[in-house]
């Protein structure tokens, strides 16, 4: 129920487009375009192409992000995110965590998911060129990012735990907690900077969970 409430909320800000050409992504464009593609549905060729461009150089914070959705190269219709687009047969849904792309999938009236497939040209496309070509490669880059979250996330746990736990109220309940890590300033700050490059690895391969991925913003 809350999904749906949250899906009409979407649809309700978006609005039409003006029906100018979609432009071919530039590789200076990387650090701060994601392009998307959802092909035809009709295997005749007929059925109309979308593609979703978000430009996610803006402050995620002032709420003015935006994609921008294109019918066979045309602006469709455009959204604040988090955006859900109404197309035939279902809905585009698109999202951001502070990192990058969490999620651009179309979802059916069946309720089915499909990711939408990344522009080549795009950093995310390049992401999965490397995951196609290499896997074994792609699959050490993953476990590696994952790793560093996990180290960040406890982390952050053990930073917050010992003045919570210096709080009368509950210092009389549970006790006080001491760190048994007190790690230098270079070191904190290279795991912090790990971490927030981890995210973005994930946020390429359009990962997103909220507690290892949350921690680092």
């Amino acid at each position: 129920m809350f999904e749906e409430r949250r899906r009409r909320r979407a649809v309700r800000r978006v609005r039409p487009g003006d029906g100018r050409p979609l432009r071919r992504f530039r590789w200076w464009q990387l650090p701060g375009r994601a392009l998307f593609h959802l092909p035809p549905a009709r295997h005749d060729g007929h059925g109309a192409a979308y593609a979703v461009d978000v430009r996610h150089w803006q402050n995620q914070a002032s709420g003015k992000v935006e994609a921008h959705l294109y019918r066979d190269g045309r602006l469709h219709a455009e959204s604040r995110l988090p955006a859900a687009f109404p197309v035939p047969g279902g809905t585009i849904e698109v999202a951001m965590s502070g990192f990058g792309i969490k999620r651009c999938h179309f979802v059916s009236e069946g309720g089915t998911e499909r990711q939408l497939v990344p522009d080549p040209a795009s950093a995310e496309g390049r992401r999965a060129r490397l995951d196609r070509n290499h896997p074994a490669l792609s699959r050490g880059i993953a476990a590696f990012s994952v790793l560093m979250l996990l180290i960040g996330a406890g982390l952050l746990v053990l930073q917050i735990a010992e003045p919570v736990s210096e709080i009368p109220p509950v210092a009389s309940r549970v006790g006080t907690f001491g760190s048994p890590l007190h790690l230098p300033l270079w070191l904190n700050t290279a795991l912090g900077a790990a971490a927030a490059a981890s995210s973005v690895e994930r946020a390429l391969r359009l990962r997103y969970h909220w507690l290892l991925d949350g921690a680092a913003n």
